[in-house]
């Protein structure tokens, strides 16, 4: 059944049944307690147990809503020097056009290296251009092609920080925390996607844009401090990958990995379509206040608070389950589609607000039960070019996608482009069911008999 942990098949058999029934008759309120109290264990459960990972979480709070602060101000920071719609697209072309090129080659060099090392790199790469950018607006002395220039120089770093983050989990807190890590590190992007924008409201109005650039060069201090400060002997051992093929050659075998594995073909396939065609909100949450609502700037940032919140209480959900669930990752995609089609009719703000709740929800339950299923069924030298290709599909079709949904805005509004949405990535769900069920079943053994 698709509902038994992915990668992990354990089926107790009907006696066992019998007898868990009859143990939640008797137990009553006490088992509730009981129950509301390991869940909440469950969710911090790898914060308390590991200090490596301890201090890579709490660098990363400072790090990443530092990223957030200046992913505000730096589109701000276009449309002041240029007042052009068309410029602020082209960042984001600089951003992830290196990734969309380039992306599923970075994973082949990361499964060689130690990734802590590596990720000290790429963050310290981070910072130094935060503080070009911060002295650039400070002095008074930017240029747009310069600010692109950053744009891409983060968008090159950005192919190998991002498969060395997602598989250096793994060596902070060990296979059978990893879903409940992951869990946690999406709780910490979303809050930070509430907490930066707003602080960077506050500064560009205060300060200007140079101080957002400037506390985040600063930020990129926290994390880089917490993996020097880490216990090396304390990592989980990897495997690391030790043949001696060209990146070319390398990222065919992840690729051929990824396919010839059910599993992960069809959590990247779903993944494709829903990241590509449902995951917008970029492009389509600014023309729903402005064109569909009729708001202004104070109500884009309510909806982005309230789609954050919604994230963030999806990932702690999922951070208390313990295990990865094809359960959990079906429901969150239909969930996640039905409630982007309900989005799409909706002509008022209060009502919008609580569709977007609901699908931040979805989404962050769906993602990172899809980034644990595809970790925990890869092997280890193989880890980071899987989750290279699992990054390639959420942000190296960005520019596309954007694309598509700004275009069906355009002729048929977002009513049309959220349409579109739903449908596909329900249909996409549908694929995952089918696939996941066929999976899981294949995996599972039969009960013995009683």
């Amino acid at each position: 059944m698709a509902g038994d942990s992915i990668g992990r098949a354990h089926t107790r058999g009907p006696r066992s049944h019998r007898r868990s029934r009859r143990c939640a008759h008797g137990a009553g309120a006490t088992t509730v307690s009981i129950g509301i109290g390991a869940a909440s264990e469950r969710t911090f459960r790898s914060l308390r147990r590991h200090r490596n990972y301890r201090l890579y979480f709490f660098g990363q709070v400072v790090s990443i809503s530092g990223t957030w602060m200046q992913n505000v101000a730096q589109a701000w920071f276009i449309v002041q020097l240029t007042h052009s719609a068309l410029a602020v697209g082209l960042l984001a072309a600089c951003q992830f056009g290196p990734y969309a090129l380039a992306g599923l080659f970075g994973g082949t060099l990361v499964d060689r290296l130690n990734q802590r090392r590596l990720l000290m790199v790429t963050q310290t790469a981070f910072m130094l251009s935060a503080a070009t950018l911060a002295a650039l607006a400070l002095t008074a002395h930017a240029a747009v092609w310069e600010v692109y220039l950053l744009a891409g120089v983060n968008g090159i770093v950005t192919i190998f920080d991002t498969p060395a983050r997602q598989s250096f989990t793994i060596q902070m807190v060990g296979r059978d925390e990893l879903p409940n890590a992951i869990a946690l590190n999406s709780s910490l992007f979303n809050a930070s996607r509430i907490v930066g924008p707003a602080l960077a409201g506050v500064l560009i109005a205060v300060a200007g844009v140079g101080v957002c650039f400037l506390i985040n060069s600063l930020s990129f201090l926290a994390v880089i401090g917490a993996l020097a400060l880490m216990h090396e002997s304390d990592l989980f051992p990897v495997a690391r990958d030790v043949l001696k093929q060209s990146v070319w050659r390398g990222a065919r075998e992840g690729v051929a990995f990824a396919w010839r594995t059910p599993l992960l073909r069809t959590v990247l396939l779903m993944m494709l379509f829903i990241a590509t065609i449902g995951i917008n909100f970029n492009v389509l949450l600014p023309l729903v206040t402005s064109a569909t609502l009729h708001s202004g700037p104070a109500v884009f940032g309510l909806l982005s608070a309230l789609f954050g919140a919604g994230a963030l209480a999806g990932a702690l959900t999922s951070a208390s389950f313990g295990r990865a669930s094809a359960r959990a990752l079906l429901t969150g995609a239909t969930i996640f589609s039905a409630a982007e089609l309900v989005l799409g009719p909706v002509r008022l703000v209060w009502a919008a607000g609580i569709v977007l709740l609901v699908v931040g929800f979805a989404f962050s339950l769906y993602t990172s039960q899809s980034n644990s299923a595809l970790q925990l069924n890869t092997p280890d030298r193989l880890r980071a070019r899987v989750m290279g290709i699992y990054a390639y599909v959420f942000f190296g079709t960005a520019p596309l996608g954007g694309l598509l949904a700004g275009w069906l805005a355009q002729i048929g509004g977002t009513e049309l482009a959220f349409f579109v949405a739903g449908g596909v990535s329900l249909a996409a769900a549908l694929y995952g069911r089918l696939g996941l069920a066929r999976q899981t079943s294949r995996n599972t053994p039969a009960a013995a008999p009683a």
